[in-house]
Order: C-alpha cells, then structure tokens, then sequence
C-alpha cells in the first residue's frame, strides 16, 4: 500500500473517523534529464541575479510580487506565516451535497482515505449512508500548510478525497470567445444522424481499454538504444487539412461504425442481460392441514 501523506480524522456532527491519506494516482510520464552534448554530463541550474549575474545564496533570496512591470511587493516570512492556516488534523465536513451537482472541472487532485484499524465501523457507516444516498461530502483539511477545499466520495468500497478548485479559478465560459452563435443551429437530419452515431459508439467505460501510445512508443525507442539498436526515423509529412462535409462525414461514420460495431453491442446486449434482475419464482400453495383435508 502507499504510504500515508497525512493522517487524521473526518468529522462530521458529533462522530469522528480516524483516516490516513494515500496518493490515489501516479504519474507515467517519460522524464529526461538534460545531458551536456558529448561529456553526458548534466546540466545543472543556480539561481542567479539579473543585475550581476552572480549566483545567489538561499538566505539572500526573498519573495516578491509583482504589481507592476518591474515593480515588487517584497512580502517577508514571518507576514506571510500571520495568514497560514491553524495546523489542524481534522477534515471537516461542511456540507453533503449531490454528485451530479459538481462538475468535474471543480475536481483537481484524488486521494484515498484509509481508516484506522479503530476505525473500521465508523468508516463503513460513513461509506454505505453515501452510497446509498449518492451523496458527496464538501470540507476542508490543511495540507503543507496550505487550505484546501475538499469533496469526499465513495468509490469502489473506499472514501476517495479530492481537493477542489474555487470558483474563482474556474474559467467561465461566457468568457470564451468563438462559440457558435445561437443562429447557428444544426438540421434536424444531422441532429438524428449525430445521435445514431453516438448510439453506435456508445459503450461501458472500461479503463484498461485506453493505452498511453506516446509514452509506450517513447519507452520502446529507449530500450533499442539502450541495447545499441540504431533507429532510423520516418519523415513526418502533415496532410493538408480537408474541407468537411459534415453530412458526408456523418454518413461516412456511420458506415465506419456500423462495420465494427457488432462486438460493442453484444458487448452492450450481455452487459444488459446480466443487469436484469431475475424473476422471482412464485411461492408454492401450502397444503391444508390433514384434519382440514378429511373434514372436506
């Protein structure tokens, strides 16, 4: 299991539930290193000064903001240490809310929640009254000695909680420039073909049906070097850019789609069928009593 990077309790009322918090995600990403060309040495930075270009010492450096162009607010440790919040262990929960009324965009970075060994019933308690209710938690905990708004949800038998964004650094869209207009409104036709496509590729989420091909091509190419295999690589040439037919495309999709779609919808028809419930089998009459039967 990872190793916890916090450890605490949530609340919520008057009940309390030890937790320890572990990264849920892991990063993928090919990293490299930049290498000098020829001695394979690495390069290396220092913090410099702009003025003289000498390298400055880490007891010399202070925090700046720039109001302006070229213009600081030099902002010193023991000022910003009056605003840092109260270290705290405590998760608290301030509201319950839907899930469906967050949207994803809100949602930043997840972690699990793991309960004490002390904690096991109050976790579960927890755990099933959301489940059944299809409710998520909003609260806040302090992380590195910074806030963070928080939204606790179940997922797959555990509590996942993920730090939030506010609402102030969420981009609204009415901010976006080069949205359709409202005129611009599609032909019924094509609004029915779109959604039989859409149909068509419809699906269950399966994870591991995605693959990272950047990072898995990248991985290969290191390995033959590795192993002294000279790679030699294609010309890349851009295909100029095409002009859309957008029925012509819909009905070309819907060809393409239709071709390979049978495995998706038995795929669809199984998962469907393993979803209904059975029939209940009707209970069997009961037999009269003997002393019943003989009277009659």
């Amino acid at each position: 299991m990872p190793s916890a990077i916090w450890s605490g309790s949530i609340s919520f009322g008057l009940v309390s539930v030890p937790v320890k918090m572990v990264t849920a995600t892991r990063s993928q990403d090919v990293r490299f290193n930049q290498l000098e060309e020829g001695t394979g040495a690495r390069i290396r930075y220092r913090k410099v000064s702009e003025a003289t270009g000498d390298e400055v010492p880490a007891e010399r450096i202070v925090k700046g903001f720039e109001v302006s162009s070229g213009q600081y607010v030099v902002v010193e440790d023991d000022e910003m240490e009056a605003f840092s919040p109260k270290a705290t262990r405590m998760i608290e929960i301030e509201d319950f809310v839907d899930l469906d009324d967050i949207d994803p965009i809100y949602f930043e970075r997840p972690y699990y929640l793991v309960p004490d060994k002390a904690a096991a019933k109050p976790y579960r308690l927890l755990l099933e009254t959301m489940e059944e209710m299809g409710k998520v938690a909003v609260g806040r905990v302090v992380l590195r000695a910074k806030e963070h708004l928080v939204a606790i949800r179940p997922l797959g038998g555990a509590l996942c909680i993920e730090t939030m964004r506010y609402a102030d650094e969420v981009v609204p869209v009415d901010r976006l420039e080069g949205l359709p207009e409202e005129d611009v409104e599609p032909s019924q036709r094509e609004l029915d073909m779109a959604r039989q496509l859409v149909e068509t590729l419809s699906t269950e989420f399966e994870p591991d049906k995605y693959h990272d091909t950047y990072r898995e091509q990248v991985m290969e190419l290191i390995h033959k070097k590795a192993e002294g295999e000279e790679i030699v690589a294609e010309p890349l040439v851009e295909e100029p850019a095409k002009v859309v037919d957008l029925m012509a495309a819909l009905e070309a999709s819907l060809a393409r789609a239709g071709a390979g779609s049978g495995d998706g919808a038995e795929r669809r028809s199984r998962k469907a069928a393993a979803k209904k419930p059975a029939k209940k089998k009707a209970p069997a009459k009961k037999k009269a009593p003997a002393k019943a039967r003989k009277s009659a």
